[in-house]
């Protein structure tokens, strides 16, 4: 069995942010050379999230309506976590969106269902994050 790891670094520009990664995870899979196997992508930081879900601007929109009603941001009072970070809240959402998948790799390419797409989550942004990718197979 082969193991193949890479690392992604994301700096959004705002504190929240949805991003695609779908390409970068593919490109990845191709470096790898495994045709079958098993495609972990995880983040590697407790404000950031890794999902699957479609590629449709207006569920994202959904996605951050709903997190924010949720774990609202503000007021940073009324987190217990809350002092030298006001982040509790994207340790909350991410908790919700969860921190990595797992996805088949079957003849060389990932293994999807419709519309699905890997995606990162950024609750808490403005700075450099990782995502591991790590590929196990033949």
């Amino acid at each position: 069995m082969k193991s193949f790891r890479k690392e992604l670094t994301f700096r959004t520009p705002t504190r929240r942010a949805f991003l695609n990664i779908t390409p970068q995870v593919e490109a990845a899979l191709g470096e790898s050379g495994i045709r079958e196997g098993l495609c972990l992508v995880n983040a590697m930081h407790i404000t950031a999230s890794v999902f699957i879900n479609d590629d449709e601007p207006g569920l994202h929109e959904d996605f951050e309506k709903w997190l924010e009603k949720l774990a609202p941001e503000k007021p940073h009072s009324q987190y217990r976590h809350n002092g030298a970070e006001d982040n509790a809240d994207a340790h909350l959402k991410r908790t919700i969106m969860g921190r990595e998948v797992v996805v088949a790799v079957t003849g060389g390419r990932l293994d999807f269902g419709p519309w699905e797409r890997i995606f990162y989550g950024e609750f808490d942004g403005k700075r450099a994050k990782r995502v591991l990718i790590k590929i196990l197979g033949e």
